[in-house]
């Protein structure tokens, strides 16, 4: 059987183009808090319950968005599929 007729490998694909996304969201979350409020004196930083804002945003607050964004990818994206050929109706 040619990987391209099988639908496993559409979606697999499809879900790593999903992961990749998460990831440049993650990135760019953190690369634009981090350096767009972090690139200043210290003496001139915000404070949120002790830490800077560029860290209280970029880690604090982007680690509780991602988890929120992998739990909706996976609850309503993410497909479920089975690995073996005969769960498939391929022998």
């Amino acid at each position: 059987m040619n990987h391209k007729d099988d639908r496993r490998f559409r979606i697999a694909n499809h879900e790593a183009l999903i992961g990749v996304a998460l990831v440049l969201i993650n990135f760019l979350w953190w690369y634009g808090f981090a350096f767009g409020l972090g690139g200043q004196p210290v003496s001139d930083y915000d404070w949120i319950l002790g830490m800077p804002a560029w860290f209280f945003y970029s880690c604090i607050v982007g680690f509780l968005l991602m988890v929120f964004l992998v739990i909706i990818v996976v609850k309503y994206l993410l497909t479920d599929i089975p690995f073996g050929e005969e769960e498939d109706g391929h022998e």
